[in-house]
């Protein structure tokens, strides 16, 4: 079957210690073995190795990250990962450069990835409600959905040529956590993009 990276990206603070980031990457590391994948996970706040993550991305057939918005982006500790690991690969493992060549500077900025073939799919919890997204009349995101919010990690992707695969959010889970029913749309989403045997062959 393939190969699994799972990023926790969640950073610990004392009003949210990362538990929920931290059960969501666990239920996505027992569906992919389910699967017959083969998995690896990083946590971000433990510490890493940047060469290691580099080289887990190159093994990888889909990366799965998972983390909490905070600010409106990821956490600080998680783009210091990508600061560190993605600048890493910028040798030709991760991209080549830029994507622009010397014949032509001004043209393919972002389009030198070398993760061709592989995918990755963004998991986020949000202290905002589902009705702060994708309506008008809501005035702070305006209409604007969590993959307009989450555009600079999507990009990020697509930097290295990852396929995109459906995100999954959950809601207000600082201040009306519904996490059962989080936890089933999660299993859920996570059997629609990556079926078992058993419901692929059905």
């Amino acid at each position: 079957m393939g190969k699994v990276l799972i990023i926790n990206g969640h950073q610990p603070y004392p009003f949210a210690k990362g538990e929920l980031n931290a059960a969501f990457a666990q239920r996505a590391r027992e569906h992919m073995l389910a699967a017959g994948h083969e998995v690896r996970m990083t946590e971000v706040a433990s510490g890493y190795d940047v060469e290691q993550e580099v080289g887990n991305h190159q093994w990888a057939d889909v990366i799965i990250m998972q983390f909490p918005v905070n600010w409106m982006g990821v956490p600080w500790s998680f783009k210091k990962y990508m600061d560190e690991v993605y600048t890493a690969g910028m040798d030709g493992r991760l991209t080549e450069g830029d994507g622009r060549t010397s014949d032509a500077p001004k043209q393919n900025y972002g389009m030198g990835g070398s993760l061709t073939g592989k995918k990755y799919m963004l998991s986020a919890t949000f202290n905002a409600p589902r009705e702060a997204f994708d309506d008008p009349d809501q005035e702070f995101f305006a209409g604007r959905s969590v993959d307009d919010l989450l555009l600079p990690a999507h990009l990020n992707a697509k930097f290295f040529d990852l396929a995109r695969l459906p995100t999954f959010a959950a809601f207000d889970v600082m201040k009306n956590p519904e996490v059962e029913k989080d936890f089933a749309r999660f299993d859920a989403h996570l059997r629609e993009v990556f079926p078992l045997p058993a419901e692929a062959s059905s």
